[in-house]
C-alpha cells in the first residue's frame, strides 16, 4: 500500500472524494484489532482464576478494569482528535497498547495483571480515535455505509476476540495470547502509519477548554444524551453476558472449557454482518426506527434466555439475536451523534463511547456479582432489564427532533 501520510485531510470540503476500498479495509481491520485488546481477556477468565487462585469476582475486575479503562480513555483522550492530528494519536495509541499487552503476558500475579488490564482499556481507545476519522474521510453521501462498513470490523474484532483467544489459552497458554496480540498491533501500526493521511485539527482550544466543551456538548444536544443513554444501558447487556459466559461453561452442569466459551463468539460474530446494512437503512430511512428495532431485538432474545437458561442452542441464538440488535443500534446512534456538529465529531464519540463503555464496565461487574448470587437466569434477566429501558428511551416522546445537518 502507498504511503499517504504525506496527505493532510482539511477540517471541511466542499467536495470528497471516494475512499479508496483498501483504506477503508485498513481502518476497519485497525478498528477490529484495537477493540479485540480488550476482549481477549474474557474466554480466559476460567484459566485466569486458576493460575492466581482468584476468586470469581476478584477476576471479574480484569474485564472491568479493561473495559473502565477504555471508557476513562475515551473520555480523557479521544476529544484530543479534535485538537490533533488524528494520525499521530492513533500511532502513539499502537505503540503503547503493543508494550501494555507484552506487560500482560509477562504479569506475575493478579496484581500486575489488573493495573497493565487498565493501560490496555485506555490505548485501545485508537479503535475510537479511527471511527470518526472514517467518518472525516468519507463523501457525504456514503457516510453512513462507510462507518458500518469500520464498525463491522471493530465489531468483528470483539466477537471473534474471543474465540482466538479461547483456542489459544486452552492449547498454547494465556501468556502466548497476549504475546500474539502485542505482535498484532505492531504490525498494525507499521501499516497505519504508512496507509494514513494526516488530519487537519478543527478546533485550538487547549485541553482544559477542550474538555469544559465535551459538557457543553452533552448540555445542549438532547440527541446526543438519548443516544448515549440508550447505547449505555444495552452495553450493560452485551458486557454481563460476555463477561459471565466462559465462568457459566466451566461450572456445572456443562463443564466446558475456554475454546467452546471463546468459539460463542463465531454466533456473535454473525450478527456483526448487519452493519453495514444498518448504516444503509440510518442513511435512507433515519436512525431513530433502526435503534428501536435493534433495542427489541435485545430485549427479546435476553428474555427468552432467561426463561430457557441450559440449553446451549437457545444461547447460541441468543448470541446472534442480541448482538445483531446491538449493533444496529450502535450504527443507528453513530448515525446521530456524527450528524450533530461536524467540527466537534471527536468530542461527541467522546461521550457517546464514554457511556457506552461505562455500560460495558458495569456489566461486566454486575453479571459477576448476578452470577454468583442468582445464576445464569438472573443475568439474562438483569441484561433483559437493560435493554427494556434503552428501549423505552428510544420511544419516550421528545420535545427536541434531531436536526441532521450536512456532514463536511
Amino acid at each position: 500500500m502507498p504511503s499517504t501520510a504525506s496527505t493532510s485531510v482539511p477540517s471541511s470540503s466542499a467536495v470528497q472524494p471516494a475512499m479508496p476500498a483498501s483504506l477503508v479495509l485498513l481502518m476497519a481491520v485497525g478498528a477490529g484489532l484495537a477493540a479485540a485488546s480488550i476482549y481477549y481477556c474474557q474466554p480466559m477468565l476460567a484459566i485466569l482464576a486458576v493460575q492466581f487462585g482468584a476468586t470469581p469476582a476478584a477476576i471479574g475486575l480484569v474485564p472491568t478494569l479493561t473495559q473502565l479503562g477504555f471508557a476513562l480513555g475515551i473520555l480523557l483522550l479521544a476529544p484530543l482528535g479534535d485538537r490533533f492530528d488524528r494520525r499521530i494519536i492513533i500511532l502513539g495509541k499502537a505503540a503503547v497498547l503493543c508494550l501494555a499487552l507484552l506487560l500482560a503476558a509477562a504479569s506475575p500475579s493478579l496484581g500486575v495483571l489488573l493495573a497493565t488490564s487498565l493501560v490496555i482499556g485506555l490505548t485501545a481507545t485508537m479503535a475510537q480515535d479511527i471511527v470518526p476519522a472514517a467518518a472525516t474521510l468519507a463523501p457525504v453521501a456514503h457516510r453512513g455505509k462507510t462507518v458500518g462498513t469500520v464498525m463491522t470490523g471493530l465489531l468483528l474484532g470483539i466477537l471473534l476476540s474471543r474465540v482466538v483467544s479461547g483456542f489459544v489459552a486452552e492449547h498454547f497458554g494465556w501468556r502466548t495470547m497476549f504475546i500474539a496480540a502485542a505482535a498484532g498491533i505492531a504490525l498494525l501500526g507499521v501499516a497505519l502509519w504508512r496507509g494514513l493521511p494526516r488530519f487537519a485539527p478543527t478546533t485550538q482550544l487547549p485541553y482544559g477548554a477542550l474538555l469544559a466543551s465535551v459538557g457543553a456538548l452533552v448540555l445542549r444536544h438532547s440527541a446526543l444524551r438519548r443516544a448515549a443513554l440508550a447505547q449505555g444501558l444495552l452495553s450493560v447487556a452485551f458486557s454481563g453476558f460476555w463477561s459471565t459466559l466462559a465462568v457459566m461453561l466451566h461450572a456445572a452442569p456443562f463443564h466446558l472449557g475456554a475454546s467452546t466459551a471463546g468459539a460463542f463468539g463465531l454466533a456473535g460474530a454473525a450478527g456483526a454482518l448487519i452493519a453495514p446494512l444498518a448504516g444503509r437503512a440510518a442513511d435512507r430511512r433515519g436512525p431513530e426506527v433502526v435503534t428501536r428495532i435493534g433495542a427489541s431485538l435485545v430485549a427479546a432474545s435476553f428474555i427468552v434466555m432467561a426463561l430457557v437458561p441450559d440449553q446451549l442452542w437457545v444461547i447460541a441464538v441468543g448470541a446472534v439475536v442480541f448482538d445483531l440488535g446491538i449493533q444496529a443500534s450502535m450504527i443507528a446512534h453513530q448515525s446521530i451523534v456524527y450528524s450533530i456538529e461536524p467540527a466537534a465529531r471527536s468530542r461527541l464519540n467522546a461521550v457517546f463511547m464514554t457511556s457506552m463503555f461505562i455500560g460495558m464496565a458495569s456489566g461486566a461487574w454486575l453479571g459477576s456479582l448476578v452470577l454468583g448470587r442468582f445464576g445464569w437466569s438472573g443475568v439474562c434477566g438483569m441484561a433483559a432489564l437493560a435493554a427494556g429501558l434503552a428501549l423505552l428511551i428510544r420511544c419516550l416522546p421528545t420535545s427536541q427532533r434531531l436536526s441532521i445537518q450536512p456532514l463536511s
